[in-house]
């Protein structure tokens, strides 16, 4: 998995190589092919080692998104994720086999984001009804946007003001 993420973030997804895998690792390649069928499946294995959104419950919608946003962000600076998750994403729109094994596993990391809104929903701080995905989407969007369109580090101070204007949207 090491070698994977090294690997990822280096070359990128489309240079990686079972070959340039196993080297760096230290096997042969038959020892990565009896695991995985392909790059693909590794890719998207070694890819889930990484951390993904903290579930977070204070009790407040607000506090739990901006801190749950807050530490990903930290994470996603200080870790491989900064450079393998744009390598990915960028890739899974000309590989479908690629996007097929990776939306389950995008969708777990996003998962505490659904929580969130269905614990806000519970205690009556959004509306019945709300479609989770799409807010959870309103929120972190700013972030995709300041990743793939503006370039460098995702910076922490963002998440106040991206999380209030996104859930002023979402509450009217």
């Amino acid at each position: 998995m090491n070698a994977t993420l090294e690997l990822l973030v280096e070359v990128g997804f489309s240079a990686l190589t079972v070959e340039g895998v196993a080297s760096r690792a230290g096997v042969g390649k038959a020892t990565i092919y009896r695991r995985w069928s392909s790059k693909l499946p590794l890719v998207v294995e070694a890819f889930g080692q990484l951390p993904g959104f903290e579930d977070v419950d204070t009790g407040d919608l607000a506090e739990d998104l901006k801190k749950m946003l807050r530490g990903y962000l930290e994470v996603f600076n200080s870790t491989p994720l900064s450079a393998v998750l744009p390598s990915l994403a960028g890739e899974r729109t000309h590989n479908p086999e690629l996007s097929q094994l990776f939306e389950p596993v995008s969708k777990d990391r996003r998962r505490p984001l659904a929580r969130a809104f269905e614990r806000a929903v519970a205690r009556g701080e959004v509306a019945p009804g709300l479609d989770l995905d799409l807010a959870a989407d309103l929120v972190v969007g700013p972030i995709a946007v300041a990743l793939f369109f503006k370039g460098g580090q995702l910076n922490p101070k963002m998440v106040g003001p991206m999380v209030d204007l996104a859930l002023a949207g979402i509450r009217n």
